[in-house]
């Protein structure tokens, strides 16, 4: 009997934090021998085209052997039009399934008949199931965001019952009774948790999620299981889940794919006339940004600082009116950079983040010390998971005001300090643990393979 091939269908979730490892598991899947169809949003594609001249991302990579397909799908909008706002994000709460039914119905109507369709895609996306049951489709589901913070999301239920959703503002109490998770405090859970959010988009979206997460065949999480252990096993117990990450340091994948949708601005030349490790390199993700006055006071900080620093802005952002004029050259600030080359470099020795996953992984997977300074989603507890439980970073300020004299204090101390050290042999740990993951032998690939066993079963025993 001839075998059937599996054909993953892919649409990305519009953030650049999504973006860097679903595209990355597309890859992944195409070097397991899978067909891939990859599809970003329509806008997406233009932001691409802005800051690079190959309209398909996936070029290189199919010039390396790997079997992708790039295509892009309307969301209905134009092409500017601000996607920030309510009436966008409840469009794709609730109608945007459409279209994406639409094109996988197309799609698979036009496809060999020897494949095999399946879906995969960000958890964050509220319409798998409905996709999935009308074409007869499997459902893999991928986390770009700790495990920690899948579990408090996935056992909503469990905190309404004790009392901690929507969580009180301003209350501190142990969260301690969810499988696997040794304890969390509720000031460290995640705000779309909370009372003052409860009633917000996001909160919709996230709820109305990870109803669908539970539909899953199978759940794939960017993290590594030495360092979650814990809540990956109790997990296991409930849903097939495999913890691959970090997706984006996977071997043997072309390096030559452009993840970013920002031109990125070359530190190198700069950074090799300071010594090594001397260089603090700051940024708080592409999304969000903080408010005029604590950008200032941070701005402020740096300057009152001895330190080094390399720091990504935002074209939009804020800065004190003298800032550029006043740091000389100790200091560059860029409107994006690629951050994985900066954290290697040598003279980089901290990094002050907004502790997005993405930026988290990249910080541990190059060994360098972070000051944590979280905004939003999912990042007050990948703090907790930084600063109390693995215990490679600090705190930017331990109140809950940011002021220039204490951001001055913590940068001096954390990058000249005894702290450093300290935080140094802490890291030293947590990155062996993310290297080995990925080793041919590591825990990563283990559970990728097994992803792909179990998956291949499946999608033949569907395809009967």
């Amino acid at each position: 009997m001839r075998q059937r091939r599996g054909h993953a269908i892919m649409v990305a979730f519009p953030f650049q934090g999504h973006i860097t490892p679903y595209m990355n598991l597309a890859m992944k899947l195409a070097s397991k021998g899978f067909l891939v169809t990859f599809v970003h949003l329509e806008f997406i594609h233009h932001k691409l085209l802005s800051s690079l001249s190959e309209p398909d991302p996936f070029t290189m990579a199919r010039k390396s052997g790997l079997d992708i397909r790039y295509t892009t799908i309307s969301d209905g909008f134009p092409i500017d039009h601000d996607r920030v706002d309510d009436k966008y994000w409840e469009f794709m709460l609730l109608n945007f399934w459409i279209r994406v039914d639409e094109f996988v119905g197309k799609l698979i109507r036009s496809s060999d008949p020897d494949l095999v369709p399946f879906l995969v895609t960000d958890t964050l996306f509220t319409w798998q199931t409905a996709v999935a049951e009308k074409h007869n489709l499997l459902k893999v589901s991928f986390w770009t965001e700790p495990a920690l913070v899948f579990s408090l999301a996935y056992h909503v239920q469990l905190l309404r019952e004790n009392g901690h959703f929507p969580c009180k503002d301003h209350v501190e109490e142990e969260i301690n009774y969810v499988d696997g998770v040794k304890s969390v405090n509720t000031k460290d859970l995640m705000p779309y948790l909370k009372e003052c959010r409860s009633r917000t988009l996001v909160h919709k979206v996230q709820m109305k999620a990870f109803d669908e997460v539970k539909k899953a065949d199978f759940i794939l999480h960017n993290t590594v299981y030495e360092l979650e252990s814990g809540i990956l096993s109790a997990l296991n117990k409930i849903q097939p889940n495999y913890a691959v990450g970090p997706i984006s340091f996977s071997r043997n994948l072309p390096a030559s794919v452009t993840r970013t949708l920002w031109s990125e601005s070359d530190c190198s030349v700069w950074l090799r006339s300071k010594p090594p490790g001397s260089v603090l390199y700051i940024s708080f993700g592409s999304s969000l940004q903080d408010s005029k006055q604590i950008v200032g006071e941070i701005a402020y900080g740096l300057l009152l600082s001895k330190v080094s620093f390399v720091w990504v802005v935002r074209e939009d952002a804020d800065l004190p009116s003298s800032f550029r004029d006043e740091i000389t050259e100790r200091g560059l600030v860029v409107p994006w950079c690629n951050q994985i080359k900066v954290l290697s470099d040598p003279a980089v020795g901290g990094f002050l983040t907004h502790c997005g996953w993405n930026s988290v992984l990249e910080s541990m997977w190059c060994g360098v010390p972070m000051i944590c300074h979280p905004l939003d989603y999912d990042q007050p507890t990948n703090r907790k998971l930084v600063v109390d439980d693995w215990k490679v970073g600090i705190n930017l300020c331990e109140g809950g005001c940011v002021e220039r004299e204490e951001v001055c204090e913590k940068m001096d101390g954390f990058m000249n300090g005894g702290v450093s050290e300290r935080l140094r042999k802490e890291m030293k740990k947590v990155r062996e643990k993310l290297h080995d993951a990925l080793e041919n032998d590591g825990s990563s690939e283990a559970n990728f393979e097994q992803f792909v066993k179990d998956l291949k079963a499946k999608l033949a025993a569907n395809a009967e």
